[in-house]
């Protein structure tokens, strides 16, 4: 009962750790935008700190990762279409 006990323990841990650096690599991925690209970062149309909660760890974990890969390629696109129209002037 109590390796059961500890290894749900280190699970939830685990899962907690993946999460909270999703989380800082989207506010870092956020924060870069908002004070190098304020032209896109009003696009975004949301606030980034409203990310929903839920209660199942793997979708909310599904939600972060998701978020984040919206995020790069948003920029991604950007820095691809600012750089093609700066040669094209």
């Amino acid at each position: 009962m109590i390796k059961d006990s500890h290894r749900l323990r280190t699970i939830a841990l685990n899962i907690m750790d993946k999460l909270q650096n999703l989380f800082k690599e989207i506010t870092d991925l956020t924060t870069d935008i908002e004070t190098n690209y304020p032209e896109l970062y009003e696009f975004l149309g949301e606030d980034p700190m409203t990310i929903t909660y839920n209660t199942n760890p793997n979708l909310e974990e599904k939600a972060f990762k998701d978020y984040l890969e919206s995020l790069k390629q948003l920029l991604k696109r950007h820095l691809e279409t600012h750089s093609v129209s700066k040669f094209s002037q």
